[in-house]
């Protein structure tokens, strides 16, 4: 049986006169799969360089910004109060907008470059909290609770916390450093907690052991720190920079943030819009699903958070303790479409 193959001229020296040359069509096949193999090869080379070179340009800046921050506290004096607190708000600024950065780079980080650049956040944040704390004596404050039935001006609440939870002035540190900056609400049990945007406006928002309440923060804030929570329904608005979560149980969380770091976290629903990607660390039986609230004036909020919209990363989830490369992690899981819930309680209409 003879041979499938392809006829080949191939001329002479004098270029006279042609001889068929019959190449069999498995060679042909090889020569094609070999030269197919090659340029997948060096696609894959190319896209490994570029991948390193964007880790090397990330180290490499944010190293430096890391570096100009610290400098910039280290010369930070007590001489002159004013220029000290523009100071400050100048790094408070710089370290979100590092924040951002991490969270822009995030998808072509290795795991330890992530750690690394999120620790390292955290010590800014720690070392600026110690800077404002000398330089800036803290005033005591108090949060304001509100319910359903209570006026437009509600009289304040002495906060308390345990002194093994807090510093000398009453600040209670959740998975970062908290600015003195900052409202919220603290050790309720079964109210409706609502702060207005009037309220908020950028400040850090503090929620802390809570149970069974309903929580409304219709406004934008700087960031979100819930610890200790217990049965309770928090939602915010576009929060424009990070929401960190510990201890939390039996709770549902709705919020479009900038970043989410969850810890220590159990049997939570996190209806999430999120511009990077969420991040979870020893939880178990957390469930997302993407952020389905809205009040009058939340597009408005969005733009002041500097949030966009249109991206939202809500299932695209990092678990610290589930490091196995194609295997899902067995301690998030997202809620089906069925289960979601659309449309919430209408408590404490958002004032326009």
């Amino acid at each position: 049986m003879a041979a499938l193959g392809v006829d080949v001229n191939v001329g002479n020296d004098d270029g006279e006169s042609n001889t068929a040359i019959k190449v069999p069509e498995r060679v042909l096949r090889r020569d094609q799969a070999r030269l197919e193999e090659a340029e997948r090869r060096r696609n894959v080379k190319e896209s490994q360089t570029v991948t390193e070179e964007k880790s090397d340009f990330f180290t490499s800046t944010f190293n430096d910004e890391k570096t100009a921050v610290e400098e910039m506290l280290s010369a930070c004096d007590h001489n002159d109060r004013d220029k000290a607190a523009n100071t400050l708000e100048e790094i408070t600024l710089k370290i979100q907008q590092l924040q951002k950065f991490l969270n822009d780079s995030m998808m072509f980080l290795t795991q330890y470059e992530k750690r690394q650049a999120q620790a390292s956040l955290q010590k800014l944040q720690s070392a600026l909290a110690e800077k404002r704390d000398e330089l800036l004596p803290k005033k005591k404050f108090a949060f304001r609770s509100r319910n359903t039935g209570a006026s437009k001006q509600p009289a304040p609440v002495q906060q308390t916390t345990d002194k093994s939870e807090s510093d000398a002035a009453g600040t209670v540190v959740v998975d970062a450093a908290v600015s003195v900056n900052q409202c919220g609400f603290s050790h309720a049990d079964s109210q409706v907690l609502i702060k207005q945007a009037e309220e908020i406006q950028q400040r850090d928002v503090l929620l802390s052991h809570l149970t069974n309440c309903k929580v409304r923060l219709y406004g934008c804030p700087s960031t979100v720190h819930i610890k200790n929570v217990r049965g309770c329904e928090i939602l915010s608005g576009p929060v424009s920079s990070s929401v960190f979560v510990d201890q939390c149980t039996d709770s549902t969380l709705v919020f479009p943030c900038q970043q989410l770091r969850t810890h220590n976290t159990t049997a939570t629903q996190i209806y999430l819009h999120v511009t990077s990607r969420a991040i979870i660390e020893d939880c178990h039986g957390v469930r997302f699903a993407p952020f389905t609230w809205t009040y009058p004036g939340i597009d408005d909020h969005y733009k002041v958070a500097g949030l966009d919209p249109n991206r939202n990363n809500w299932s695209e989830v990092d678990d610290f303790n589930w490091l196995a490369a194609g295997t899902p992690s067995p301690n998030w899981t997202v809620i089906p479409e069925t289960e979601r819930i659309c449309s919430w309680d209408d408590v404490g209409q958002a004032s326009l």
